[in-house]
């Protein structure tokens, strides 16, 4: 017992009744997608259960470290801590960069480690709808189009993810969107509301054009993480209704900060689990 083990499919109403406890948006796709192309690791009780789990997402020379949990009577044990340096440790053995979003009361532990802030992000809520917008420039993402898009979203965030874009367009088709060459958006169903990102594009002109698009076309309540530079966004969602949730830290743990992507074209992240 207090073991740490890799976590497979067969733990993973365990992961899914971590991630629900803590009130948190995954599904079961979400955590498929650190089992097939990452890696889960956790504590198990005497059961076999999973009581603490921690993920890494790797995106070649850096990878990001997310889904750290624990049940409610296994806090305060040190449980969370075990987890993320045996993350920590077994990233930088092979010399990748670890990367996380950290919520304020995390920050405080990551800090101490060697993380490093590299800028802000907030996460938005509210409800998604027709605002009385034309949307004439906004078409489809199409599977045709798909490689283009997956290249502008490695140019913007620094590594190709197509599995994870792909993932995203499969579950929510109708919320995949291009603006010719100047844009991508994706989202997908989560537990508790949709989560709209990644969204990249050349301008933030652009960017709002295909948040209003996604945001007519969903249903329901939304969630949305945008860096805290833009403003404008900022602005469109407080029109909206919408309120902030919570904020979230970008850390890095390196000497030097590392340069990622193209930063001036990420307006929505893919959420602090993927980046």
């Amino acid at each position: 017992m207090l073991d740490i083990d890799h976590l497979t499919e067969a733990d993973l109403p365990g992961m899914l009744a971590l991630s629900a406890e803590a009130g948190w948006n995954q599904t079961a796709d979400d955590w498929r997608l650190f089992l097939d192309l990452g890696r889960v690791v956790g504590i198990r009780d005497g059961d076999g259960r999973p009581v603490a789990s921690a993920a890494i997402m790797p995106y070649g020379r850096f990878a990001w470290i997310s889904m750290v949990l624990v049940t409610a009577p296994m806090r305060r044990h040190g449980l969370g801590t075990k987890l993320l340096n045996h993350c920590i440790t077994a990233l930088r053995w092979d010399g990748i960069v670890p990367l996380l979003d950290a919520t304020a009361a995390g920050e405080k532990v990551y800090l101490p480690l060697g993380f490093r802030p590299l800028g802000g992000i907030t996460r938005w809520q509210g409800q998604g709808g027709p605002d009385g917008g034309s949307f004439g420039a906004v078409l489809p993402l199409e599977e045709s189009q798909l490689p283009a898009a997956v290249a502008l979203d490695a140019a913007v965030f620094g590594a190709p993810r197509a599995s994870l874009l792909r993932s995203f367009r499969a579950r929510a088709p109708h919320l995949a969107l291009r603006l010719k060459e100047h844009g991508i958006v994706v989202a997908r169903p989560g537990r508790l509301a949709t989560q709209i990102g990644p969204l990249a594009a050349s301008d933030e002109g652009a960017a709002l054009a295909l948040l209003r698009a996604a945001l007519a076309r969903a249903t329901g309540p939304v969630f949305l993480d945008v860096p805290d530079r833009w403003t404008g966004l900022a602005a469109e969602l407080q029109r909206r209704g919408f309120t902030i949730q919570r904020s979230f830290r970008r850390m890095a743990l390196a000497d030097r900060p590392p340069v990622l992507g193209d930063a001036a074209r990420g307006f929505v992240i893919a959420g602090p689990e993927f980046g």
